[in-house]
């Protein structure tokens, strides 16, 4: 079992202390005899991903994605607990944690920016387990880049009409509904963005392609022909894309910190199991100092992760309002820590690390795509560099105004 004296530590409460025990019980029973499946089509792939919606529904468990006055655990997202059970999930089973989190990402802008009506329309189902959801912001030129998308949406009566493309979207093919950023004003850049929920019947939407990567994931291209969407079915108003973009991810950005956290943490186990088990010139390869360097490592970073990720969840949780810096400095520190000491568990295994089926190797391709999606690392020190300059100039200008 991975080390977890952090749960002591004061960002977290005797609530999360208790959600994080319990939790891990139920994973025990549900989700590791599910560990080591990995599908091999598409078909297979949604056959799994609902079958981990249907037990996290079963176990309650997706009542931490909505908040409560919508068939929720709370009567906001609680981060932290977010956080948790990620990293739980992800020392399972990367598809657990992709599903769990799904749920809560897919219907985050609905929860936050929903009207009363399309909140009660949704969320109790997500809830549930009974609907699937998906967030769909990412086309061919525009990933960092938000304000560049071309997906656009013209207002005809009672109803939007959708035409373009979103690719790479996570539940693509599989969601019930999708949270689609798209044009509909004539201001210039992010100003010019608004946000739809789809349904996934719609007449004029399709799933034109499915993507196979190093981690099987459900990930599809999204075609919107004339697609016409209800005017109600608009998030916020008219030109609030961005903001509601942002502030979603600015929930979840921790959290995908949590899900390296988890990757690395299972890991470092696997590589302390087999440092112990492996013999090399007559003794325990973990006898060797140069062994117990990368163990030792491996120990320092993952609790400096864990110290990012819920100083960043604690601060959502307590002081609300946006926290740029503290979920891109989580994101950033924690995925890439993730690459490094599951890179390092792969060379104490050996080659054996590298055998397609081990646990090693699995989380080696795991984590690679944690670096890009939810805001690549390089953009990740943009924002930081932004915020503290930003800081700086705003001393400078009040020492100037004494």
């Amino acid at each position: 079992m991975p080390e977890q004296t952090y749960l002591n530590w004061p960002f977290l409460e005797d609530r999360h202390r208790e959600l994080a025990v319990e939790f891990r019980c139920w994973a025990d029973r549900e989700i590791a005899p599910l560990s080591e499946k990995e599908p091999k089509d598409d078909a297979g792939l949604d056959d799994l991903a609902r079958e981990l919606v249907k037990r996290l529904a079963a176990g309650d468990w997706l009542q931490y994605s909505v908040p409560s006055p919508w068939g929720g655990k709370y009567e906001t997202l609680d981060v932290r607990a977010l956080c948790l059970m990620r990293e739980t999930l992800a020392q399972y089973s990367g598809m657990a944690d992709f599903s769990f989190v799904m749920q809560g990402l897919g219907s985050g802008p609905i929860s936050l920016f929903g009207s009363e009506e399309i909140r009660r329309k949704y969320l109790p189902d997500v809830a549930a387990g009974k609907r699937i959801a998906a967030f769909a912001l990412s086309e061919i030129d525009s990933g960092s880049d938000v304000a560049a998308m071309t997906t656009n949406a013209r207002l005809d009566g009672d109803h939007y009409v959708l035409n373009g493309a979103k690719t790479l979207i996570s539940n693509g093919g599989l969601a019930d509904q999708y949270v689609v950023f798209c044009r509909t004003e004539d201001a210039p850049g992010a100003r010019g963005l608004s946000a739809l929920v789809v349904d996934a019947d719609t007449v004029g939407f399709d799933v034109t392609e499915r993507f196979d990567v190093i981690a099987p994931h459900p990930l599809g291209r999204l075609q919107f022909t004339d697609c016409r969407v209800p005017t109600a079915n608009l998030l916020g108003n008219p030109g609030d894309g961005f903001k509601i973009a942002m502030s979603s991810l600015d929930v979840f950005r921790s959290t995908v910190g949590a899900a390296a956290l988890g990757f690395a943490r299972r890991a470092h186990d696997e590589a302390l199991a087999q440092a112990r088990r492996r013999i090399s010139f007559g003794k325990p390869i973990a006898d060797y100092q140069l062994i117990q360097e990368k163990l030792a490592d491996a120990a320092m970073k993952i609790d400096a992760a864990a110290l990012l990720v819920y100083r960043s969840a604690w601060t959502k949780d307590t002081q609300g309002g946006r926290l740029t810096r503290e979920a891109a400095m989580a994101k950033l520190y924690a995925t890439e820590m993730a690459q490094e000491v599951i890179d390092q568990a792969v060379q104490v295994w050996g080659g054996m690390g590298v055998v397609v089926g081990s646990t090693v190797e699995r989380l080696y391709r795991e984590i690679r795509a944690l670096r890009i999606y939810e805001g690549t690392s390089e953009i990740q020190k943009l924002i930081i560099a932004g915020e503290a300059l930003s800081a700086t100039e705003a001393e400078e200008t009040a020492k100037a105004a004494e």
